[in-house]
């Protein structure tokens, strides 16, 4: 994720990634952002102080339930077709890291 890879550069503390990813906020992420800003203090619950708490946040908010379940089907229905072997191994290996799997090599090279 660039905003991870920009964290790092600069090494952010983990105080400051929240509000410096927020700035960047911009039209509808921005109004749900404050609407989530609002809410908690409405109802007393914690705010949003973690730079994990907040991939989560977005992640529910505005990835759809079903992406994982595409993402392995288009995994399983992979096929090399015209690619090159490189071209292959790179898009499977993308899906893969996507989908968040942890596989060892050995039991990728049986499948």
């Amino acid at each position: 994720m660039k905003v991870e890879q920009l964290f790092a550069c600069h090494q952010v503390s983990e105080e400051r990634k929240v509000p410096l990813a927020t700035l960047r906020f911009q039209g509808y992420v921005m109004y749900w952002w404050t609407s989530i800003v609002q809410e908690r203090l409405r109802s007393n619950g914690p705010s949003i102080e973690y730079w994990n708490d907040l991939k989560s946040a977005l992640r529910r908010r505005h990835i759809p339930y079903y992406y994982n379940r595409e993402l392995m089907n288009k995994l399983q229905r992979l096929q090399q077709r015209n690619m090159s072997v490189e071209e292959y191994r790179q898009k499977m290996e993308l899906l893969i890291m996507r989908e968040g799997i942890i596989e060892e090599e050995s039991m990728m090279m049986k499948a």
